[in-house]
């Protein structure tokens, strides 16, 4: 989204390319509703009030509903109701507290993504799993925000569920069970994945080939005919976001030949790819002065300058 924003801001300043590439993304792009939420903060209504009825076709396939209400209430689309007060934050809770809440019927919406926002800053707790079905909007026709994010940091362990809720009558439950499937496919699907990597890159099909590169991780060093292309795509692609997970791939695949990708991350723009270059880059002078700037820069976030420091000390034991 940083790409996204300077991109805005330049379409403000006259730049044509700009303003017609972030309108082909929100027809096309992966992340486009949050694209789209950007330009209707940004920019003057003329210039994307007539993409309602993209936004009408392609907002079926989200996996949540908006919570903003600009631009969608303005295309007629539904939103999710936002609250008016701040919520007491239910971080104070214990996990089992937590998942009590979750499995009470009586418990709000709102308490209930609450709910999920804590246990998702927690280590993923087991017992979430056959309370996912309950955990749809009371329109049934979407799970709660933040569910999906709660089953997918489960990993292999939601697979048993998963096999069962793809047979189910709700939509959203069904299409989770798939996707988590699919996230964690078995030996037989690895020819699959790399020939649709090498699909995807021929095509130069930017969104998508960093889900395939997290499904391919899984396979480790058996998946190295994979490796050129992810190498290839984190070279090229326009999306920074995605570059983790090309690095991560990579390094679950074949670590040899990573230094200078790792060094090259220090000066990332993405904060997820800085903190693998933090802690997988080699120590030597150049990194250790890079890693030592990023421990004391005051504009970089919490969780980088902690891994910084940690890097540090171990660095000079």
């Amino acid at each position: 989204m940083r790409a996204c924003e300077v991109l805005v801001l330049l379409a403000l300043a006259g730049s044509g390319d700009a303003r017609d590439g972030l309108l082909r993304y929100v027809r096309e792009g992966e992340h486009w509703a949050r694209v789209l939420e950007s330009l209707s903060a940004s920019w003057p209504s003329q210039w994307w009030e007539d993409l309602g009825d993209i936004a009408r076709a392609r907002i079926g396939a989200e996996p949540e509903l908006p919570w903003r209400s600009e631009p969608w209430t303005r295309f007629g689309i539904e939103v999710q109701s936002c609250p008016f007060v701040p919520r007491p934050s239910l971080n104070g809770l214990s996990t089992a507290e937590l998942l009590a809440l979750l499995a009470d019927t009586r418990t709000e919406g709102n308490a209930k993504v609450d709910a999920l926002r804590a246990l998702n800053a927690r280590e993923p707790a087991v017992e979430l799993i056959p309370l996912v079905p309950s955990l749809g909007m009371a329109n049934g026709r979407r799970p709660l925000p933040l569910l999906r994010r709660a089953v997918e940091r489960l990993g292999t362990l939601a697979l048993p569920a998963a096999q069962d809720w793809v047979q189910e009558d709700q939509g959203w439950l069904a299409q989770l069970g798939a996707d988590v499937m699919a996230d964690h496919p078995g030996p037989e699907a690895l020819p699959g994945l790399v020939q649709e990597l090498v699909e995807q890159w021929t095509a130069r099909a930017w969104c998508g080939p960093d889900r395939t590169a997290r499904r391919l991780a899984g396979f480790g060093p058996d998946a190295a005919g994979a490796a050129p292309y992810l190498r290839r795509f984190w070279l090229h692609t326009p999306h920074s976001y995605e570059r983790t997970a090309y690095l991560e791939a990579l390094a679950a695949i074949d670590r040899d030949g990573l230094e200078h990708v790792y060094t090259e991350s220090l000066w990332d723009c993405e904060e997820t790819t800085r903190l693998l270059g933090i802690t997988s880059a080699p120590a030597n002078p150049e990194t250790l002065g890079r890693i030592a700037a990023l421990r004391d820069d005051p504009l970089e976030t919490t969780e980088a300058r902690a891994a910084a420091r940690a890097r540090l000390v171990a660095a000079t034991g």
